[in-house]
């Protein structure tokens, strides 16, 4: 179970609002880094994105602290990073928002199921599945025993 992930935004009180709104969520401010924000989902199991500004690197304490936060200004805003999330919304209503951001949205085939490509200002994609992909999505990987 993934509970919470973290994505790079030019903007990214902006990117959390969006995706509190995608997902009927709440907002709250991310407190160990400054200008950062986590959208949650608000569902059984406390799934949340974290949103940081573009540059934020995560690098591990050198002594045996938590982890620590630098910014770097050379960096794209572009990752390998994304995920698969389950929305209650339809592919209207998904393309719908991408349309008012100027963002992305295509559906595409991942073989045995189908995602919604959502690309968070053009440079962080999210794979969304509606509810009937989602339920295609468990049929093709649902362990066989």
């Amino acid at each position: 179970m993934i509970h919470h992930l973290s994505i790079p935004a030019a903007n990214p009180l902006h990117v959390a609002q969006v995706l509190v709104e995608l997902f009927d969520g709440a907002l709250t401010r991310f407190g160990p880094y400054k200008d950062s924000y986590i959208a949650w989902t608000g569902d059984a199991h406390g799934s949340a994105i974290e949103v940081f500004p573009s540059g934020t690197e995560l690098l591990p304490d050198a002594g045996a602290g938590q982890a620590n936060f630098r910014h770097n200004a050379q960096a794209t805003g572009y990752t390998t990073t994304h995920a698969t999330v389950s929305v209650q919304r339809s592919k209207e209503d998904i393309q719908a928002l991408a349309a008012r951001e100027g963002w992305r949205a295509l559906q595409l085939s991942r073989g045995a199921f189908d995602v919604i490509e959502f690309w968070i200002e053009n440079k962080v994609m999210l794979e969304l599945m509606t509810p009937e992909m989602t339920q295609g999505y468990l049929a093709a990987t649902r362990l066989r025993s």
